[in-house]
């Protein structure tokens, strides 16, 4: 699930407005102030509440089927392969030879699927701590399923950080988090700080990288978390490189900042030819959005968004109170039958 995922385990959000009825025609978002998406509901397959969040898994007509955290679209058929590759793929190319791998959220699956797909990878730990959310997404997402069936695969059901913590100091070649945004008061702002990042390089092997969603990246947004979680980083870390890409059901471009425990001996980058060596050699089964040419266009971004990131300036921490928060609104509207 690729916005606003894995939950801490003190925190709870408050009942979004309404609840997911049979009647139900539309939901809607709310992606900024005064900027508001709605959807055509065709069908509702789950709706419920979990001991964390409310959930909901539906046909939306623009999007196919959707999963729902909130009343806000985690992950749409019709492009979830675009988020997921993005999120996986260049850190697990970009490391010589990934074995295990740490996945902090990913309920749904499919971040798990895609690490999966490279054939050295001997064991992927995913921790996400709503089992509710787990267990919908097994009944009703068949393209995850290979993913829950892989021996390889460790699902835990528990608190991403908390396990992160606990586990040894140069634990994994990969740490891939795919959590809620930053949101005011929501359960995962904490895991975008100083202090985070610092535990987290710890738990890397020599030549590891951490990869963490960034939230909104496009020509307007991309200044509101993802150039401070990219200077954040860069904090703790002695490279880092933000790269984006359009997310049709998210509204926007979206954002990944990608870093390297150790200084990268042959830089950040690979040639075209080199990614789709790599995805030939390494990966099971065909990509259907990532190869040599798209990888060269989501490292590349605007002149825009580079003097973002050079003039960026705030680091979060827990300590100094420093924060930065996206603006996300989740409303279910219901309509009555004509």
């Amino acid at each position: 699930a690729p916005r606003r995922r894995q939950r801490t385990a003190p925190a709870r959000r408050p009942p979004r407005t309404g609840r997911l009825q049979l009647m139900s025609k539309v939901i809607e978002e709310e992606l900024e102030p005064g900027f508001r998406a709605t959807y055509r509901i065709d069908k509702i397959l789950h709706s419920g509440q979990s001991e964390f969040q409310t959930v909901d898994v539906v046909d939306l007509q623009p999007f196919g089927r959707c999963l729902l955290i909130d009343g806000l679209v985690q992950s749409a058929q019709v492009d979830e392969f675009v988020y997921h590759e993005c999120l996986v793929h260049p850190a697990m190319l970009l490391h010589p030879n990934p074995r295990s791998v740490y996945v902090g959220g990913g309920g749904e699956g499919s971040t798990a699927r895609e690490v999966l797909r490279h054939r050295s990878v001997t064991k992927c730990t995913m921790v996400d701590i709503d089992a509710d959310v787990v267990n919908f997404c097994k009944a009703h997402l068949p393209e995850n399923a290979g993913a829950f069936a892989d021996t390889r695969l460790e699902l835990v059901i528990d608190d991403a950080k908390a396990v992160l913590e606990r586990a040894p100091d140069g634990s994994y070649d990969v740490v891939i988090m795919d959590l809620d945004d930053p949101l005011e008061g929501g359960p995962c702002y904490q895991l975008y700080t100083t202090e985070f990042y610092t535990m987290a390089k710890r738990k890397l092997a020599p030549g590891g990288l951490l990869v963490t969603q960034s939230g909104q990246a496009g020509i307007k947004q991309h200044k509101v978390v993802f150039a401070p979680i990219h200077c954040t980083l860069a904090a703790v870390f002695p490279k880092v490189v933000g790269y984006n890409q359009a997310v049709y059901s998210f509204c926007d471009e979206w954002g990944w900042n990608l870093a390297f425990s150790d200084p990268p001996p042959s830089g950040a980058t690979l040639a075209a030819e080199a990614v789709d060596r790599l995805i030939a050699e390494r990966i099971t089964g065909e990509l259907q959005f990532l190869d040599g040419v798209s990888y060269q266009g989501i490292m590349c971004l605007s002149k825009v968004h580079r003097k973002s990131l050079a003039a960026e300036t705030r680091v979060m921490s827990v300590a100094k109170g420093n924060f930065a928060f996206m603006h996300n609104q989740g409303l279910c509207v219901a309509e009555k039958e004509a």
